[in-house]
């Protein structure tokens, strides 16, 4: 029984049909269009998220410490409330990005 290669080493391996390797791999292989793996984007992205959330939670709470400690309650309720929901934006287009391309169809 022959031994099959894996996944990874078909990746790498020379091959006669340069067209067929990326194939292979879960690649595209096309110029311009995206080479990245769904998992490495999906990673790419969670990663993405995460610190964007830190960072954002955290410009979020030092201008409101700045800025809002002697403003009414209302005006914290706004503040917290509009830039509780407005982190969703950006990741929302990670999001969209770790989806990948739209297929074509």
């Amino acid at each position: 029984m022959a031994k099959h290669p894996s996944s990874i080493s078909r990746c790498f391996a020379p091959s006669t049909h340069a067209k067929q390797a990326p194939a292979l791999c879960g690649m595209r292989s096309r110029i311009g269009e995206d080479v990245l793996v769904p998992r490495l984007r999906s990673f790419i992205g969670t990663i993405l998220i995460i610190v964007l959330v830190i960072f954002y939670a955290l410009a979020a709470t030092t201008f409101a410490t700045l800025l809002l400690a002697t403003s009414p309650w209302w005006v914290h309720f706004l503040y917290f409330l509009i830039s509780g929901l407005l982190w969703i934006l950006p990741a929302m287009l990670i999001i969209k990005w770790m989806a990948g391309p739209k297929p074509k169809g």
